[in-house]
């Protein structure tokens, strides 16, 4: 029997980076900055930005729904894979981490691909929605607040053409999600999200152990 899972070391992860990353300078500069901020753990790891871009380049994506922004690593990963006429809306809340995601954005030169929108992400949707943005968008990712996750998850889908992705983030959670002791309202709202994914119908699935677990969703 393969082996299921990898004992993902240190040693083995550099390996991978080694042998994997292909990181522009700016995203690095980006990652070092954020790695220094007290909530730095929000943000995703190089080799999950790498593979978020192959995906938008895969699909072909030219417009991306990004809800939950931090300090713009995983939007300027996916920005740079976009044509020159592609538009990403990001949702988030705070200007101030939003505030280095611009500076970034600039610096790389795609700060004209990316639409910020700072307020409460559903009632952003919900405007895009009633603006005629049903089916429009090929490519979304969630990675905010757990306990909304159904209702970004919902959102989304509607935004969605037929064949467009969804990419969840943190679904494993730190491997909370397999802890039956562990009720936390987090764990929850993932562990629901991850069996109502799981038993869609409207969707195509893959669970991947890309970073903190990374649920894919495409929809029929």
């Amino acid at each position: 029997m393969a082996t299921r899972v990898l004992d993902l070391t240190e040693t083995l992860y550099d390996y991978l980076l080694a042998n994997s990353l292909r990181e522009p300078p700016v995203l690095a500069r980006l990652r070092e900055e954020t790695a220094a901020l007290p909530m730095a753990r929000m943000q995703i790891g190089a080799d999950q930005g790498q593979f978020m871009r192959l995906l938008v380049e895969l699909i072909g994506a030219r417009r991306i729904l990004e809800v939950g922004t931090f300090t713009g690593y995983s939007s300027l990963s996916m920005a740079l894979a976009l044509p020159a006429d592609g538009k990403l809306i990001a949702c988030d809340i705070s200007e101030e981490y939003t505030a280095i995601a611009r500076r970034y954005w600039a610096e790389a030169g795609v700060a004209e691909r990316i639409d910020l929108r700072l307020g409460p992400a559903t009632e952003t949707l919900d405007g895009l929605i009633a603006n005629g943005g049903s089916g429009a968008y090929d490519f979304a990712f969630i990675d905010a607040d757990k306990t909304n996750y159904d209702s970004y998850y919902e959102r989304c889908l509607t935004l969605l053409r037929q064949g467009g992705l969804i990419a969840i983030d943190n679904v494993l959670w730190g491997g909370a999600v397999a802890d039956p002791a562990d009720q936390t309202p987090d764990t929850l709202a993932i562990r629901a999200i991850n069996a109502k994914v799981h038993k869609d119908e409207r969707v195509s699935i893959s669970l991947a152990t890309v970073g903190d677990g990374l649920m894919l969703a495409r929809k029929r």
